[in-house]
């Protein structure tokens, strides 16, 4: 087995007196694409956050290319190559759809030019001069991912990226999840839509009430379809 880009290790995490993780430990290899399943309210989102340092009550390790980042700040995981395509999207009402997509800086060679990200998502070169709260939430889903993208971000997490959205803008988002993994782009996706995360993910982490509960193939979620989607209620 290659050795892990991002390992995450008995991975505790607080809000107020609450703690939400449980010693949660996984790992991601480069250039794959892993999926945590779980009912709303198991800590996903929260292991996402912890990951990029935005979670101020942690212990445990979080490793990127061996390297402990854990307790550092956000901006400086960041600077990493890591990038978070948050649930709520996180577009800035005020900007156009262009200076959304310029906002955040290059941080490595090898992100994606406006040229094609305007070629694969042509409705943001139509609307870029729109103010980004204009746009449709699948079209707002489009541009929080692209700017991560352009940033040179080498490992992405991405929190629900299809909910809520129509079918066909589900399988864009499905084919740049692709594009990335051609790409050699890691991907830790939360996704609830086990359909979407079969078509684009190589292993899948089942998490329940904070904790690291099995780890599937992508053959085993497949097989064990109709058992997960009555666990995970949808």
């Amino acid at each position: 087995m290659p050795e892990a880009l991002l390992s995450v290790r008995n991975l505790q995490a607080w809000y107020d007196e609450s703690q939400a993780l449980f010693g949660v430990d996984l790992d991601v290899r480069e250039g794959e694409v892993v999926t945590l399943v779980g009912r709303n309210g198991v800590g996903k989102t929260t292991t996402l956050k912890s990951i990029m340092g935005m979670i101020p009550s942690v212990k445990g390790s979080v490793t990127l290319h061996g390297s402990e980042i854990l307790g550092m700040p956000s901006h400086k995981i960041a600077r990493l190559g890591i990038g978070v395509v948050p649930e709520e999207r996180g577009i800035f009402s005020g900007l156009t759809v262009r200076e959304n997509l310029m906002l955040p800086p290059v941080i490595a060679d090898g992100g994606w030019s406006t040229e094609r990200i305007y070629k694969l998502f042509p409705i943001l070169d139509e609307r870029k001069n729109s103010i980004g709260t204009k746009l449709s939430g699948g079209e707002q889903q489009m541009l929080a991912v692209a700017r991560i993208l352009r940033s040179g971000a080498r490992l992405v997490l991405m929190d629900e990226p299809t909910e809520g959205l129509a079918p066909v803008i589900v399988n864009a988002i499905r084919d740049l999840v692709l594009d990335m993994k051609r790409d050699g782009i890691t991907v830790l996706l939360v996704e609830q839509n086990l359909r979407f995360a079969t078509k684009v993910s190589d292993r899948h982490y089942l998490m329940v009430h904070g904790k690291i509960v099995e780890t599937l193939s992508n053959e085993e979620v497949v097989h064990r379809e109709g058992e997960l989607l009555a666990h995970l209620g949808v």
